[in-house]
């Protein structure tokens, strides 16, 4: 049986793991920035983590009493995205059991979502920045709800990265991320590494959303140029440290037009909440055994 406070530890090392991780433009211990603290950060990941791990709330209330907790205790939006993509991983665990993968769970959470967790997750947003998850005509975040939350996020997932992950099964996260991290952890042996890894070729791939909320896409190729670098630099070193001047270079240019790959590093933590629960899971069914 697995705990609340098991999950819980898991999240917010998770979190933890990502802000130890040079993530150029982001907030991280090497840098902060955009008004944000690695203090604001770890705060954050501690308050949010009881209501994201409470048994007996449904996927909505989870979303929502994380944010509102955040809200309180830093007065700042610094995980929306984080609570959104980690609540359904966490959720899966309840419906996972030895015949069925964490991804397979995970599915069963995001096609079963309710109306009832769509307004929970509507105030959660409204309270954690009014700007949505990209805005939609249809259903507008400040108004009651009349469609489940995955149908929500379809009409949002054009426009924003971590909706497309709730009509997608995490399929960036799955067959893209994960991948990468545990390459990165085959070569180096390090987390901190590994995360910079999924963070730079996301950037590479895909525009990222937060940016072009903010600055539409005038920023986006400039961001790929960068990571696409930073990437092939990783690839080609057995040490990564040596990109270290690089990271610097990149996060001050990044920070000094106010660039901040948010959705990104969103996606980062995910990934490595991802990883943990798959591990936890393969430990728990070969005790079960």
């Amino acid at each position: 049986m697995i705990s609340p406070q098991q999950l819980a530890e898991l999240y917010r090392e998770a979190c933890e793991i990502e802000l130890q991780a040079f993530k150029p433009g982001n907030v991280s211990v090497y840098s902060e920035g955009h008004d944000m603290t690695v203090a604001d950060f770890r705060i954050s990941a501690e308050v949010s983590a009881a209501p994201l791990c409470n048994p007996d709330y449904c996927l909505g209330e989870k979303i929502f009493y994380a944010v509102k907790n955040t809200r309180e205790a830093v007065a700042c939006n610094t995980n929306l995205g984080i609570i959104l993509l980690c609540a359904p991983l966490i959720q899966a665990i309840s419906y996972a059991h030895p015949d069925l993968t964490l991804r397979q769970a995970l599915r069963q959470v995001l096609t079963t979502t309710t109306l009832e967790d769509a307004d929970w997750v509507f105030k959660a947003i409204t309270l954690a920045s009014p700007g949505g998850l990209g805005g939609s005509d249809e259903q507008d975040v400040k108004t009651q709800a009349t469609v489940t939350l995955t149908e929500a996020m379809q009409l949002a997932a054009a426009k924003d990265r971590i909706a497309l992950q709730y009509v997608t099964d995490y399929k960036d996260i799955f067959d893209f991320t994960v991948l990468i991290y545990y390459n990165a952890m085959s070569k180096w042996g390090d987390q901190g590494w590994a995360v910079v890894s999924v963070y730079a070729d996301l950037l590479r791939q895909f525009p990222d959303s937060h940016i072009e909320r903010k600055y539409g896409d005038q920023h986006s190729e400039m961001v790929a140029s960068k990571m696409t670098l930073l990437s092939e630099e990783l690839s080609k070193t057995n040490n990564p440290e040596r990109v270290m001047p690089l990271l610097f270079s990149m996060d001050q240019e990044l920070k000094s037009r106010g660039v901040n790959p948010g959705t990104a590093a969103d996606i980062t933590v995910a990934t490595v909440l991802t990883v943990f629960l798959e591990d936890l899971l393969v430990t728990v069914n070969k005790s079960a055994q």
